[in-house]
């Protein structure tokens, strides 16, 4: 199997998966609640707080990392519970992520559009609430679009509203502006484990708990934190900080090398103003549910993972004005660290062979 679908999840780097077995041993001394107050609880609240600081030093100074089970949880925990907070209304883009989206559903929030290239247009102060929330993503998980975040900080700001940015495909490889007040992120779309993430909150953000019930996580969610999950998680965001060079370098030839093979095909979304890690592309003719189904020895999507299989057209390429079916014509396909160039090659191969078969050349 050629991977081709990191948006949807990363392999599991081996520095992260050595950090955890230190914390998945029967040994005594390694599987002890980090809330416990003996010795060996003290070693797993240590590893913990290890695995705090890597996660943070990938963040704006001035805020606290708090653990959650992934960054769908993270993103509910700062939109419903933040909406409590600040009930003055709430916004978002357009493309947002589904576990952002349907809490933006839910409380009724505006609308900010996007223009043809999947960027966000300039901030509507009529659509920015006053002393409420505004959600704004870094890179867009279906066509990998960067966002101004810091303009609808700005935005947000000047009308006493916090600024929630979902940083999950962008964290560690594309820089996030100061001034969000609120931060999602992800493990394992950073090769890292999946089942655990955080929301970073700024300083002064008086963001009501998740859960009650004790005194994990400052008391803002209770439950027995995983320390082998916690270093995993740090390991990880350490190693994006180590390489973030030599990634980006990789990751960059990697997009020259699809887009040669793939001639013919038209990129969606903005090609400059994009993290090159993700490549959404369309070929009139091509029915891209049929051409997973061709080309089934490479991994590859149609857009979100979570909503993939719902047969619905990407809301994200609808929000740009991508007609029906070119939507349906459209895959999304992702690289990253332990992508081959061979692999690529290979897989745009097997691509356009699969194409062919639907009478695409």
């Amino acid at each position: 199997m050629i991977y081709l679908d990191y948006q949807a999840t990363t392999p599991l780097a081996p520095e992260a998966r050595q950090a955890m077995l230190r914390w998945l041993s029967d040994d005594g001394d390694s599987f002890a609640n980090p809330s416990s107050t003996h010795k060996a609880g003290r070693a797993a609240a240590a590893a913990v707080e290890v695995a705090r600081d890597q996660v943070a030093a990938l963040l704006p100074k001035g805020g606290r990392v708090f653990f959650t089970s992934g960054a769908t949880e993270a993103l509910n925990w700062a939109l419903l519970r933040g909406a409590e907070a600040k009930p003055g209304g709430v916004a978002g883009l357009a493309i947002e992520h589904a576990a952002s989206l349907q809490c933006l559903e839910r409380l009724n929030a505006a609308a900010l559009p996007v223009d043809g290239e999947g960027l966000a247009l300039p901030p509507d102060a009529a659509l920015i609430p006053e002393g409420g929330i505004v959600a704004a993503m870094l890179v867009n998980n279906e066509v990998g679009t960067i966002q101004p975040v810091a303009d609808f900080v700005a935005a947000a700001h000047a009308r006493q509203s916090l600024l929630l940015c979902d940083a999950v495909q962008g964290y560690g490889r594309v820089a996030i502006p100061d001034g969000p007040d609120l931060i999602a992120l992800s493990a394992h779309k950073i090769h890292g484990p999946k089942g655990i993430g955080a929301l970073w909150v700024k300083d002064g953000v008086d963001l009501p708990p998740l859960l009650l019930g004790g005194a994990q996580e400052q008391g803002m969610r209770s439950g027995t934190v995983s320390p082998a999950l916690c270093a995993g998680f740090g390991a990880a965001a350490a190693l994006m900080a180590e390489r973030a060079e030599a990634d980006a370098r990789h990751v960059e030839r990697l997009w020259s090398l699809a887009l040669d093979g793939l001639p013919g095909w038209t990129v969606n979304g903005s090609v400059e103003r994009r993290y090159h890690g993700n490549l959404n592309i369309r070929r009139e003719g091509v029915n891209g549910l049929r051409l997973m189904s061709d080309a089934r020895n490479v991994a590859f999507s149609l857009g979100s993972a979570c909503g993939s299989g719902s047969g619905k057209v990407s809301h994200v390429l609808r929000a740009m004005g991508v007609g029906e079916a070119d939507a349906r014509a459209s895959i999304r396909l992702g690289w990253g660290r332990y992508t081959s160039e061979a692999e690529l090659r290979d897989g745009m191969t097997a691509i356009r062979d699969a194409a062919r078969l639907q009478g695409v050349d």
